[in-house]
């Protein structure tokens, strides 16, 4: 074989296979997952209401806000409270994973002396 090739068992091939999570990865991805079950449950709760005076929809927006607020002044509509419950989880899941590595980089003693 060439210098310059890789095979399909090259260990540098995939260098992540055996990276763990960090915290603030983990606290993220939870974070999306509660999201995304509360969403559903909105749905469930405002199917199950056959008034269609549910305010269900509420609790999504304010676990997602600030980013989610943007759906106050969208056309109304399921698809647009959709978007805007994903678009503020991943961005607020975006600020959880940023500030918990920042604040695993305060915890680490300077190299420096």
């Amino acid at each position: 074989m060439s210098e310059g090739t890789t095979t399909m068992t090259d260990p540098d091939r995939f260098p992540d296979r055996g990276r763990r999570l960090s915290a603030g990865e983990v606290i993220a991805l939870v974070y999306l997952v509660v999201c995304a079950a509360l969403l559903i449950w909105a749905f469930v709760a405002t199917v199950g209401d056959g008034s269609g005076e549910s305010m269900a929809a509420v609790i999504p927006l304010l676990a997602t806000a600030p980013v989610s607020l943007v759906a106050l002044v969208l056309p109304g509509g399921t698809a647009m409270l959709v978007l805007a419950v994903a678009l503020g989880a991943l961005a607020n899941a975006a600020i959880i994973r940023w500030c918990a590595r920042a604040l695993s980089r305060a915890t680490k003693p300077d190299p420096a002396p």
